[in-house]
């Protein structure tokens, strides 16, 4: 259906080359309007802007700015990243008038044209694959996780102290795994000897990457063996399970068991041994193959055995 009729005239969708016409138009004003714009300077904006100065004077690029200016952007101050001034002076302020960039994350378009701003300077390193990554196509704004105008943590200027509890805004579940009895030394608890060693950025690069989850590594086991190398093997005799995905056994952000188990033994292993060559019912206690509840009473080496007799993971 092209059309329909209201009140006998017939209003038809924009064809194709209307469209077209219609986005030249609109990026054209937007140009004539940045280009009838012109530089102020900082003190114009200090001028009624000036509870933001002293907190924005303690960032980085508060310092890098106005002590140590690199680029052109930087030169021009203030104006580097919102853009010429002049016009939202005459105006006499008001937010977003005179086409300043607000940051404030207003609708994809915004957040596209204010990212655009920060990439200008931080396009590579970690920000290589940001460009189709979760959070880009997402429409996630780069100061939904980052505080440019104060110092609220000590590095990466995030909206939060931690790289962790800046993940925490959104992924809440992952969050909260985290304060599980088994979990990962992430939170800043009461055990400095085992928490606080590591961050969300230990595993992810929420910029983008080339694997999925936004996992830095090239893997899940990749990820893993970072840190847990003695299970990479090769081994002589291998449990399937592991080197195909350590999640088949384990919940990396935290569970309540022990060694981070998505289940208790022996059910975990139940999941893909079938218990015919000797029962494992975990109901009878005094099942000699359960003692302890657990199958790793017996199959020690469960991520795998370079034993020759160890064919079984028994030692």
């Amino acid at each position: 259906m092209t059309g329909c009729q209201v009140g006998g005239t017939s209003l038809r969708e924009p064809s194709f080359r209307q469209s077209l016409l219609l986005a030249a138009a609109l990026v054209t004003s937007a140009a004539s309007a940045a280009r009838a714009a012109d530089y102020v300077g900082d003190a114009a904006c200090t001028a009624c802007h000036d509870k933001l100065q002293a907190p924005y004077a303690a960032t980085v690029h508060g310092k890098l700015f106005h002590e140590d200016a690199r680029s052109e952007a930087m030169r021009h101050g203030c104006e580097g990243c919102h853009g010429p001034g002049s016009a939202h002076v005459d105006a006499g302020g008001g937010k977003g008038v005179g086409g300043l960039i607000t940051f404030r994350a207003e609708g994809p378009e915004a957040i596209e044209r204010e990212n655009g701003v920060c990439l200008a300077c931080h396009s590579a390193g970690a920000r290589t694959h940001w460009d189709g990554s979760t959070h880009q196509m997402r429409d996630v704004a780069c100061t939904s996780c980052h505080a440019v105008m104060r110092a609220v943590s000590p590095h990466g200027l995030l909206t939060r102290p931690s790289e962790s509890q800046t993940c925490a805004q959104c992924h809440l579940l992952e969050s909260s795994k985290t304060m599980r009895y088994g979990h990962m030394p992430l939170r800043a608890g009461s055990l400095p000897e085992r928490d606080g060693k590591m961050s969300c950025l230990s595993c992810h690069n929420p910029h983008g990457t080339v694997s999925e989850s936004l996992l830095a590594a090239h893997s899940i086991n990749e990820g893993c063996y970072t840190c847990h190398a003695d299970k990479r093997g090769p081994f002589l005799w291998e449990h399937a399970p592991v080197p195909e995905n350590c999640l088949n056994c384990h919940d990396p952000h935290g569970s309540s068991r022990e060694a981070m188990l998505r289940m208790s033994p022996p059910r975990l292993c139940q999941t893909c041994h079938d218990p015919t060559r000797h029962p494992t019912d975990p109901r009878l206690p005094t099942n000699q193959f359960v003692i302890g509840s657990g199958c790793m009473q017996c199959h020690v080496n469960i991520h795998g055995s370079n034993h020759p007799s160890g064919f079984g993971l028994t030692r």
